[in-house]
């Protein structure tokens, strides 16, 4: 097996809002965050309805003070612990940490004249932190946290104004932290417009007459976002003349069922899809036919004169993604046995074992997801999410035995490495998440992602102390071997 390349980096990831709490201190805003909800009554599979957000729902949660059911509030309390989690970090050899800047720490409404100086000094003291540890900070602008004030006042994403106030957040962190943060992503999975558009871009479908108006202001929202991200992407470079900056994007690597050509041109379509969204950070240009798809709905996307020079001008310098499953095709997809997974539903791989949360595990899908970004774009690219949700249980003895996640880590690292053998330009690797959190998508904290086991339920009870799993042993000697000895 081919070695990792020196350097290569090795570390973990998590985002403001599933980590931080502390939701309405030192001046911070309410986010889109702070209104996502844990619903007990709700199927842990049934993600749409643990995503979804209505207008009643915010006016609901803008009245409550609520922090256990509105999980995103507490975290973890990454706030005030950030300097023992980053020793734990440290500990483990971490070479980088992707986490997220929140919006809201910065400008709490979005659109104020001036930044929040007592958010603007939280990062700092936390990048810092960082540095004083060999950390390499990988910081994402927006993380599913806009100010919840943007999507009521603005439209969300929909609005133009917005891309200003995005760009002018950026500028601002861009400045502060110029020696401290050399690597930046803008959006994260920016793809996901559809699957959560008011997690995303702060659409409340609710508001629209239609679906058909609701996806059109859908288009417009990410037209706004790729707008946005090649702006800060621009701005980034004049102001951090080293720095490089990536989109990031949910690799959902489709399959067809079998070799009829309908079920492969399926697969094809959903590939092609997912493809859009690198394609216009990395290429720099729209496909034409995302245009005649727009054409033939009669949507009205407000391209302005001048976007798609920004576009061609300031593309990204390397492609990072989350890959966590794959999907399949079928042109019998009704008659199917179906899964899910991120907000995605796919006819059941029966080659592949599904975890508790109905996620399909695929280490050969990321090994092929490598090779078709690498090869598709000859971009530098860097695994940023992938990780194992489970239902960790503390023993007697105090241990977490995760062999599961151990083994899941080992299959997906060596498929890194293959593709890595296979010529294939891999930066690094973040896992998702590297200490457990509040979940994204059922804001609950028994689905646990980590190295490192807090305690703390899915009714916010516990003592918040963190603990060594037994993986965290086994990613330490990873890192230290470099992954040599997989």
């Amino acid at each position: 097996m081919a070695n990792f390349p020196k350097g290569f980096l090795w570390g973990g990831a998590i985002a403001a809002n599933q980590c931080e709490g502390a939701w309405n201190v030192d001046g911070k805003g309410m986010s889109v965050a702070d209104v996502a909800m844990f619903k007990p009554n709700v199927d842990k599979k049934d993600y749409v309805s643990q995503w979804h957000v209505s207008p009643q729902d915010i006016e609901n949660a803008r009245k409550s003070q609520d922090e256990v059911y509105y999980a995103k509030r507490h975290g973890i309390d990454f706030y005030h612990r950030y300097k023992e989690d980053i020793e734990l970090f440290a500990q483990m050899g971490f070479k980088t940490l992707r986490l997220s800047i929140a919006w809201t720490r910065i400008f709490p409404n979005g659109d104020e004249k001036h930044p929040n100086e007592a958010g603007l000094k939280y990062y700092e003291d936390v990048f810092r932190c960082l540095r004083k540890h060999h950390i390499e900070p990988l910081v994402t602008l927006s993380h599913y946290e806009m100010p919840l004030y943007l999507t009521e006042q603005y439209e969300g994403w929909a609005s133009r104004e917005v891309v200003d106030m995005f760009v002018k957040f950026s500028k601002v962190c861009f400045e502060r932290y110029k020696d401290l943060v050399k690597y930046w992503l803008t959006f994260n999975e920016i793809d996901s417009v559809f699957r959560h558009p008011f997690t995303t871009v702060g659409i409340i479908e609710e508001n629209y007459a239609s679906k058909e108006q609701a996806e059109e202001a859908i288009y417009k929202a990410l037209h706004h976002q790729f707008v946005a991200s090649s702006l800060a992407t621009r701005y980034a470079k004049e102001i951090i003349p080293d720095a490089k900056v990536g989109c990031m994007v949910t690799k959902t690597l489709t399959y067809p069922e079998t070799c009829n050509p309908e079920d492969i041109y399926l697969a094809l379509m959903d590939n092609r899809f997912n493809s859009l969204y690198t394609d216009v950070q990395v290429r720099g240009k729209y496909p034409l036919w995302i245009k005649k798809l727009w054409k033939d709905k009669g949507f009205q996307i407000p391209i302005l004169e001048g976007d798609e020079e920004i576009l061609a001008a300031h593309t990204v310098d390397f492609i990072s993604f989350s890959y966590y499953m794959s999907m399949v095709q079928s042109v019998h997809a009704s008659k199917r046995e179906k899964v899910g997974g991120n907000l995605t539903t796919g006819v059941k791989n029966p080659y592949l074992d599904t975890s508790e949360w109905g996620w399909q595990v695929d280490p050969k899908g990321l090994e092929i997801s490598l090779i078709d970004l690498y090869d598709r774009y000859q971009k530098p690219v860097w695994v940023v999410e992938n990780g194992l949700g489970y239902n960790d249980v503390v023993q007697e003895d105090g241990t977490i035995q995760d062999d599961y996640r151990i083994q899941y880590f080992s299959d997906h690292f060596k498929a890194i490495a293959r593709a890595i053998e296979n010529g294939v330009e891999v930066m690094g690797y973040t896992s998702w998440a590297c200490i457990d959190l509040v979940s994204a998508s059922t804001s609950q904290m028994s689905k646990r992602y980590g190295f490192i086991y807090v305690d703390v339920d899915d009714y916010n009870q516990g003592t918040y102390q963190r603990r060594k799993k037994k993986s965290f042993d086994w990613y330490k000697h990873v890192i230290e071997t470099n992954g040599s000895e997989l």
